[in-house]
């Protein structure tokens, strides 16, 4: 533990003490309601500041005026004084472990929508329309600006008075850097122009909130420290920028990020996935160490002890934020103080949480379902009254995740797994270019199983006879699925991503991917055969591909493919493949107009999803007691599996994960926890 002495140190700011240099950051999970944070909110941040971390800040883009909405994001209101109640229990609730608590409080500005919640339009400093959000906003007059800045500064007391330990204003994309930055700041009045004028607007907003708050909150902001954007401030204007805000003595830290939020691809870049390398944004960080004394926080997919402790220890940061590291384990900070470091589950950047937001849903960690369910589904688990013995069929996420379950539950656990290892279908996806860190996942599992003393048998297929020898008291059935190539005709001809991923078909020259999933298997199959010299054209029935993908992902995979020369023709079904020659011909059909056309290539590939690998399953159904039936009220209730349709049957029989149907990571993981956490 000594070699992270420099991330346990405690850190002083004003009156505050925060016991340790590690934090997570203001974010936006989509778990607020009506505007506040209630029950899901709270117990979200508790479970970290439970975990031992030093700071939890929350109320990502929480909105102080009443023309930048919450609604589209299930964000945070705090336009009035209806919030300070949720505050004060939300405090009252953290600082009862320990841990500090801290707002970001905002104004969208134009990074919002327009036609949700009271239907107002969105104000900006000049009227150019914002990409991602697609807004056009009003260019702000006299009045907006003494509204808006004192709304900042009623939010900022509203802060206070709720017991918090701190606000932030967020600078970064919204509002204030709407000003800031000179490729949106169009104007020509006192706000636009040179660096005095752009700056103007933010001074103002910091002064009329300390006056509101007095000297004795603190408050600090969130900055870029290079917008990364033609025509937007450089990492020199943006150092000046924050220069001259910390020597305001209006702010008490800097929290420092790197890059834009203007359109998806520059989000893939703020918010950075596991494509891109560790700590990429932690020089910007340690530049405004150099012109500031003020403490400067810091976060940017920096996943691991090592690179955080070597942030602070070498004085580039004075605080580090593993905010998606969080989500993935909100007991780093305990199980690095208890010699624990290796039970760590660390983040992977898949990017599942945030980009659920960007679709409509709620952030949830791809490899934890306990996270964002803390009031239904435990971090740590209790052992069960009685022990038991638990069969296990496959190793994959579903399979691993039943085994460590039920043996942190204290039962005895056998895990077959038919391939020489665990995995399951992410040992393919990770095969996959900028993929790789998926193997994360089964790697933390693998390790929890084998720790907890699971009679892992590898290698080794499950019959029914193999099952019925162990004398199980619960069957776990995780067999996963296999390709469905079968809804194009002619589909013997095809091949699945699957198999050119794992070697089995060689990329053909000419290749047609057919991409019915529209998540990553179709995409990140084009870029492996594209990068070993197939032309390739992915074709989808989707108005765009990857549809389903969030924007930190499908940036990354429409960069990689139009860097190749991957063509992507949307609205078009493939219906039918046949031979002619030694050619394959693909008959293509416009799912709108009904025009059909074909093309000849070498290859096709077919994503579509799998079907359920349930031999086995259906085989063990008549012997068990519950003849595999699970009891979905008693699932989602949280309580045991008590059905007895047979009750001759020597076992309960369940199956999980795309034993079932296709789904993802995720959906297999929160199977098993959900079903054996009652085991």
């Amino acid at each position: 533990m000594a070699q992270y002495d420099a991330l346990l140190k405690p850190l002083r700011i004003k009156h505050l003490t925060i016991r340790n240099r590690i934090m997570s950051t203001s974010h936006a999970p989509s778990y607020g309601k009506d505007g506040k944070p209630q029950a899901r909110y709270q117990l979200y941040h508790e479970e970290k500041a439970k975990g031992g971390i030093g700071l939890t800040m929350f109320g990502g883009s929480s909105s102080v005026s009443i023309d930048s909405p919450y609604s589209p994001w299930s964000q945070l209101s705090i336009a009035d004084d209806s919030i300070v109640p949720y505050f004060r229990e939300f405090a009252e609730r953290i600082h009862g472990h320990g841990a500090a608590l801290m707002c970001q409080i905002t104004h969208m500005g134009r990074r919002t929508r327009w036609d949700t919640q009271d239907w107002l339009p969105t104000i900006a400093p000049s009227p150019m329309r914002e990409p991602a959000h697609r807004s056009f906003p009003k260019e702000m007059e006299d009045f907006d600006f003494r509204r808006v800045q004192n709304d900042y500064a009623a939010a900022a007391r509203r802060c206070k008075d709720g017991g918090l330990d701190g606000c932030e204003v967020i600078c970064g994309g919204h509002l204030v850097e709407q000003f800031l930055s000179p490729a949106v700041n169009k104007r020509t009045d006192k706000y636009g122009g040179g660096l005095d004028n752009r700056i103007r607007f933010v001074r103002e907003v910091l002064d009329k909130a300390r006056a509101a708050i007095g000297d004795d909150f603190i408050m600090g902001i969130r900055i870029s420290g290079d917008d990364l954007l033609e025509g937007g401030n450089s990492m020199a204007d943006s150092i000046e920028i924050i220069r001259r805000l910390a020597a305001s003595g209006t702010i008490d830290y800097v929290n420092v990020l790197g890059g834009n939020v203007f359109t998806h691809a520059a989000l893939a870049v703020l918010v950075p996935n596991m494509s891109f390398p560790p700590a990429l944004f932690l020089h910007l960080a340690s530049a405004v160490k150099q012109v500031t004394d003020l403490p400067v926080f810091h976060g940017g997919r920096i996943t691991d002890l090592a690179t955080a402790n070597r942030a602070v220890a070498e004085g580039h940061v004075d605080m580090v934020a593993m905010t998606r590291g969080h989500m993935a384990d909100p007991h780093i900070v305990n199980k690095l103080m208890q010699g624990r470091e290796d039970d760590i589950r660390q983040c992977v950047g898949a990017g599942y949480c945030i980009d659920r937001i960007y679709v409509g849903a709620d952030a949830l960690c791809i490899q934890n379902p306990a996270t964002g369910r803390e009031a239904t589904m435990p971090h740590v688990l209790s052992k069960a009254a009685a022990r038991r013995r638990v069969v296990v069929v496959g190793a994959g996420p579903a399979g691993l995740e039943a085994a460590r379950v039920s043996a942190e539950r204290g039962h005895e656990v056998v895990l077959f797994e038919k391939e020489t290892r665990t995995g399951g279908q992410i040992n393919i996806a990770a095969r996959a270019t900028w993929r790789e860190n998926l193997s994360g996942i089964p790697r933390w599992l693998d390790g929890r199983v084998r720790k907890l003393g699971v009679d892992l048998r590898l290698n080794t297929e499950a019959s029914v006879a193999a099952v019925v020898a162990e004398k199980p008291d619960i069957v776990v059935v995780a067999t996963g699925g296999r390709p469905n190539t079968g809804i194009v005709a002619g589909h013997e001809l095809a091949v699945s991503t699957w198999d050119v991923l794992t070697g089995k078909a060689a990329p053909g020259e000419n290749v047609l991917l057919f991409d019915d999933q529209s998540q990553h298997q179709g995409p990140s199959c084009a870029e492996y055969m594209a990068k070993r010299g197939s032309l390739v054209e992915l074709v989808t029935p989707d108005r765009a591909p990857f549809e389903e993908m969030g924007s930190t992902n499908f940036s990354i995979h429409l960069r990689e493919l139009y860097k190749m020369g991957v063509v992507m023709t949307p609205n078009q079904r493939v219906t039918q493949v046949y031979r002619e020659g030694n050619k394959l011909v693909a008959a293509l059909k416009n799912d709108y107009t009904g025009q059909e056309e074909e093309r000849v290539v070498d290859q096709l590939v077919v994503e579509h999803g799998t079907l359920p690998v349930d031999e086995l399953y259906f085989a063990l159904k008549p012997l068990s007691r519950n003849l595999g039936e699970t009891d979905l009220r008693a699932l989602v209730d949280g309580r045991p599996q008590a059905i007895a349709a047979n009750p001759d049957g020597a076992f309960q029989l369940f199956r999980v994960g795309d034993a079932v149907a296709s789904r993802n990571i995720h959906a297999a993981i929160y199977d098993s926890l959900r079903l054996c956490k009652e085991f």
